[in-house]
């Protein structure tokens, strides 16, 4: 890489660099411990060296609440992930750690929707609800470890339904009311929820979806749930007989809110993230694991501050959710938006920013694209508030890193983040103190200790690699649901390279300590940050009798989902089959689901064990020497290859 190439697009002005919370954190350290860190790369490799050290101090920089405190910070698993334990004998309570930022010269929340115009609830508002949920819940007989499910869209009802159920030491689990009915089962079947929170419908893109027929499907078909309870959302009048009303639960008296301290390791929520075969793998993060992490990214590596106002475009049904909700932890006030980024227009976020006076404004890349494409009907604004802008989802390319600042504001810190539903968090992402240059990322985070390995676990700088973390965190999965000797778990992760996580990204770490991250290296689809499993994709592309076979690869720098179908004897490929394949997908798993492009071929490439060799199509398609990308020895069919090396070559014409 080239000095003279590498112009910064932003810098941090004198007064971030001496303001900045992890210059606060520095200086604390120097005061407290006696430790002196000159940049942030000392610190960086301070806080992946002496790990034990480095928690134990974010535990009491950010004066955790707990009823318990801990014996011991880091009790290490036997492989030295997997059955890791933190913080022994402390207990907590996450929501807890929220309402001790409650006050009243601010709101806890802003929210905004398609149909309804911005709106603050109160600190006392929310506490009043979430006392009044938390009642209900024990009422009912909810206790500590049982689960609780929502399908609910990005509104106050589902941070309230989470805190209610944290509050009581259940676990939460949620999905966006637009997944299908079998990709909600799919998920809530394996953590068997006793109660499921829903609404009656939500509004998207200015059209109208009823979830009433839904609803009763899904509860008919997970034999735990005891009690459905609806929101009337889309309809203020809605029928909810045969359900439990979510009003009737919020005019109900409560008692004051309480809170139940449990284990630093006890389950805060399951989220799902699909594997390349079977059911999506429910992962279950710890309480205070992502407490601490949390606070940790948004603090230091976001700066976000008491008083501000964080947003970030999210689905509940994308760990992006749970990330922004946090931002309550830091005593900032949480902006949500339920509804199209892109309706009536591309402008309604960036309006939302200027209206709600928004400090740290979020999204995945896919947003920032549609914005880019979008042109002269993308109307500019002062947004004098704006002071961050983050992105997540999928690499943020180079020319949309300048656009950004030609466009959005030329001030503004980009933030651009990657990590996963694995982590609920982020491993590489922003450092306020470090200037921004086009298509890198600032810096890994602190506590994780990314690297990039070559095939043969050797580490790299200034060349792409396995993205890989060698040393344990508090937010990895305490384990997967269901998860006999945590097989799933170290299939997932570790058998790639012995005792390492490996992370299924291309990753290379720059000279500078800056990070560019090139797309999965699995055959995972990632798209807008969430994770897709091609099984859902094959169960359905194959229920058709027109197919035969098929594969699916997403491509990142494109931001595309390909479909290549082989089609049985005597069928062919059809408009109206493309149609119907669409509409299945959509209609069982999500909209996400849904591929950009269908494109018939011959044959599909198999290993001779049988599986679909979607990683060394993905490749070829990317750019990479067919002879590098796959080992035809290894192949069941080689002569399948060829197809995929012709698409190739036809790009390259």
């Amino acid at each position: 890489m080239n000095k003279t190439s590498r112009t910064p697009l932003w810098k941090p002005d004198p007064a971030l660099l001496e303001n900045a919370n992890i210059k606060k954190y520095m200086d604390w350290l120097f005061v407290k411990k006696g430790l002196y860190f000159n940049t942030y790369d000392d610190l960086w490799h301070w806080s992946v060296t002496d790990i034990e050290s480095f928690w134990e101090s974010l535990w009491v920089y950010f004066s955790v609440k707990k009823k318990d405190a801990h014996t011991q910070v880091l009790n290490r698993g036997k492989d030295g992930f997997i059955g890791t334990r933190w913080f022994e004998r402390a207990t907590l309570s996450y929501a807890e750690n929220v309402f001790k930022n409650k006050n009243k010269k601010r709101p806890a929340i802003w929210f905004k929707s398609e149909g309804q115009k911005l709106t603050p609830i109160s600190w006392e508002s929310l506490e009043k609800q979430v006392a009044a949920v938390a009642s209900w819940l024990k009422s009912v007989g909810i206790r500590p470890g049982d689960r609780v499910a929502g399908v609910l869209p990005n509104t106050p009802h589902a941070i309230v339904a989470f805190l209610a159920t944290n509050s009581v030491g259940a676990v939460w689990s949620c999905c966006s009311p637009d997944f299908g009915n079998m990709a909600v089962v799919d998920r809530f079947y394996q953590i068997s929820p006793k109660v499921i929170f829903a609404v009656d419908g939500y509004s998207y893109n200015g059209r109208k979806f009823n979830k009433l027929e839904d609803i009763t499907l899904i509860q008919g078909a997970i034999p735990s749930v005891k009690h459905m309870v609806v929101i009337p959302y889309l309809d203020q009048d809605c029928d909810v007989s045969g359900f439990i009303s979510w009003n009737d639960i919020l005019m109900a008296s409560a008692p004051v809110l309480e809170f139940e301290a449990m284990p630093f390791s006890h389950p805060i929520w399951v989220l799902y993230s699909s594997g390349t075969t079977g059911k999506p793998k429910a992962i279950v993060h710890s309480a205070g694991g992502c407490l601490l992490e949390h606070l940790k990214a948004l603090v230091f590596h976001q700066d976000v501050r008491p008083g501000e106002n964080f947003f970030w475009y999210s689905t509940t049904g994308w760990m992006m959710w749970n990330y922004a909700l946090s931002a309550l932890l830091t005593g900032a006030t949480l902006t949500l938006y339920d509804g199209s980024p892109g309706f009536p227009d591309i402008n309604v976020l960036w309006d939302l920013a200027s209206v709600a006076k928004i400090n740290h404004f979020g999204a995945g890349a896919s947003f920032f694209n549609a914005c880019m494409k979008a042109g002269d009907q993308l109307v500019h604004r002062e947004l004098k508030t704006l002071r961050s802008i983050g992105s997540t989802g999928s690499p943020l390319t180079s020319e949309m890193f300048k656009w950004v600042y030609d466009h959005i504001k030329e001030d503004a810190w980009l933030v651009s983040l990657s990590g996963g539903t694995d982590v609920c968090s982020a491993f590489v992402g922003g450092c306020p103190l470090s200037p921004v240059y086009a298509g890198e990322i600032q810096c890994r985070m602190l506590g994780a200790k990314v690297e990039s390995y070559d095939e043969n676990g050797n580490p790299l700088i200034g060349e792409p690699g396995e993205m890989v973390i060698s040393q344990p965190m508090p937010s990895m999965p305490v384990g997967f649901w269901n998860d006999t000797d945590d097989k799933r778990y170290r299939e997932s992760y570790f058998t790639r390279f012995e005792n390492v996580w490996t992370h299924g990204d291309w990753i290379e770490i720059t000279p500078y300590g800056t990070v560019i991250i090139y797309g999965r290296s699995d055959a995972t689809l990632n798209r807008q940050g969430v994770r897709i499993g091609p099984s859902e994709i094959y169960n359905v592309a194959e229920s058709f009798e027109e197919v035969k076979d098929s594969l699916v690869i997403y491509l990142e720098d494109q931001d595309k989902i390909y479909l290549f179908l082989v089609m049985n004897e005597g069928m062919s490929f059809t408009d109206d089959l493309a149609g119907r394949i669409k509409a299945r997908l959509r209609a069982d798993y999500s909209p996400r689901h849904v591929p950009d492009e269908m494109v018939v071929a011959p044959d599909i490439p198999y290993t001779k064990s049988g599986k679909k060799m979607e990683t060394p199509v993905k490749k070829i398609l990317m750019g990479m020497n067919p002879g590098s990308a796959v080992s035809k020895e290894a192949m069941a069919n080689p002569g399948s290859v060829s197809f995929f090396e012709s698409l190739l070559a036809d790009k390259g014409k």
